[in-house]
């Protein structure tokens, strides 16, 4: 969904935005066959037929290559080759933020409070990228009102405080 999400309009990217679609939905597709390919199947060893040995192949490729982060790399670029949209890069960025999480759980077998330690940087980067969707929708040059300004300061900091421990 995010890789559409990211190329629609697909026509304002050009031919390089179809090829990179294809490898974004591609890289979500072996993604996809890696976390569903972690646990063998009934009768898994078996590859006298062709599907069989088809299944193990597509196995191997999917074990092959870190599908995830190529995935959001490639949908990351064909978001930045339409033109400015704060708030729909905005979405864009906290739905892969969640599909890279989802996809950690997934391979990992962790529970999601596993991430109750990082949640005070999850939620200062969340609340970055709200003050920077918000500063993308004002006219280029206006510096925006004061208050977004020190709100944006403020939140710069707390967010370098937060990291400081890790």
């Amino acid at each position: 969904m995010c890789v559409l999400w990211a190329a629609n309009p697909l026509a304002a990217s050009g031919g390089v935005g179809r090829v990179i679609m294809v490898a974004a939905l591609t890289a979500t597709a072996f993604g996809a066959l890696r976390l569903a390919a972690a646990r063998p199947l009934p009768g898994d060893m078996i590859v006298a037929n062709g599907a069989g040995w088809l299944w193990h192949l597509a196995r191997a490729v999917a074990h092959a290559w870190p599908w995830s982060e190529v995935a959001l790399v490639s949908t990351l670029v064909l978001e930045a080759l339409h033109p400015s949209r704060p708030w729909h890069t905005a979405l864009l960025g906290t739905a892969l933020l969640c599909y890279v999480f989802g996809t950690h759980l997934a391979e990992s077998g962790a529970r999601p409070a596993a991430l109750r330690p990082q949640l005070p940087v999850l939620l200062a980067g969340v609340g970055l990228l709200v003050l920077a969707a918000a500063a993308g929708t004002m006219p280029a040059g206006s510096g925006g009102p004061a208050w977004l300004r020190v709100v944006a300061a403020i939140g710069v900091v707390v967010a370098g405080v937060l990291l400081l421990p890790a």
